[in-house]
C-alpha cells in the first residue's frame, strides 16, 4: 500500500506563530459557488466487497510539543495501517492522519487509534476522529469570515463529543475584543489576533473542555480539506 506524507511550502504550528516560505495574505470569501463547494465537499466512498468505507479525520492532542509524545509520523501511518485503516495519509507534524474506514465508525476508530497507540508506541494521547463531511462543514461553515484575517491565528477548537457545545454556550455571552468567539456544530472557532499564547480565548475554552477538546489553525483544517478532495 502506498503511504504519502504531505509535505506544504508554508510550515506553520497550532501555538499561532508560522513559519512561511510564501508571503502570507489576508484570506477572503471565495468566489465560488457556495452549493457547488459544499457538494464537492462531501464524504469520499469507497466500495470495497460489500462494505463502504468512508474518509475519516483523526486528530491527535499534544504530540510533538516540547520534548513529551514524540510520536513519528512514519510510525502513527504505520499503526494505523495495521489496524486495518487504507489510505492513510498525514499533513504536519501536529498528529493529522487522513485514512478510510468502515461508514459511521468515527467514535470507535478515534477509541481503537488511542488503544493501538499506547500499546504500541507508547504514548498516551487523545484521538479525536471526524468525518470528511464534518471537516467540510467546518470549513463551509466559518462564522469569522470577515474577523478572522490570518490563518494561522485563526484556531478551530474541535470537541471530541459533540455534546460538551453546551459548556461553551456561557463563552458565546462575553465580549472578547479584539479576539472573537463563535460555535459550529462541533466545534468553536477563537479568533485570537495576538496569537494562541496571549489568548483569554483560548483558556476559557481549555478549561471549559479540558482534554476533551483538541485545536488546529485554520490554515491546517484548510490543508486537511485539500488533502481529503484530493484522494483517488
Amino acid at each position: 500500500m502506498k503511504v504519502e506524507a504531505l509535505r506544504e511550502g508554508n510550515r506553520g504550528n497550532e501555538s499561532g506563530r508560522t513559519e512561511s516560505l510564501l508571503p502570507l495574505r489576508p484570506f477572503a470569501r471565495p468566489r465560488t459557488n457556495f452549493r457547488a463547494h459544499f457538494r464537492d465537499a462531501l464524504p469520499v466512498l469507497h466500495r470495497t466487497g460489500t462494505v463502504t468505507r468512508d474518509i475519516h479525520i483523526a486528530l491527535l492532542r499534544g504530540i510533538n510539543v516540547g520534548k513529551s509524545k514524540r510520536v513519528a509520523m512514519g510510525d502513527l501511518r504505520a499503526l494505523l495501517e495495521q489496524l486495518g485503516y487504507g489510505d492513510v495519509r498525514t499533513l504536519l507534524n501536529s498528529g493529522n492522519v487522513v485514512f478510510s474506514g468502515t461508514v459511521g465508525a468515527s467514535a470507535a476508530a478515534g477509541a481503537r487509534i488511542e488503544k493501538a497507540m499506547a500499546a504500541r508506541l507508547h504514548v498516551a494521547a487523545r484521538v479525536t476522529v471526524i468525518t470528511a463531511a464534518e471537516l467540510a462543514t467546518i470549513i463551509s461553515e466559518n462564522p469569522l469570515i470577515g474577523t478572522a484575517t490570518n490563518p494561522s491565528r485563526y484556531m478551530v477548537s474541535v470537541l471530541a463529543n459533540p455534546a460538551h457545545r453546551r459548556r461553551l454556550a456561557p463563552l458565546a455571552k462575553q465580549d472578547w475584543r479584539p479576539e472573537a468567539f463563535a460555535m459550529g456544530a462541533r466545534v468553536a472557532y477563537l479568533w485570537c489576533p495576538d496569537g494562541i499564547l496571549a489568548s483569554r480565548l483560548h483558556v476559557a475554552v481549555a478549561r471549559a473542555l479540558g482534554d476533551g477538546v483538541t485545536g488546529r489553525n485554520w490554515a491546517t483544517m484548510t490543508k486537511l480539506h485539500a488533502l481529503v478532495q484530493g484522494l483517488p
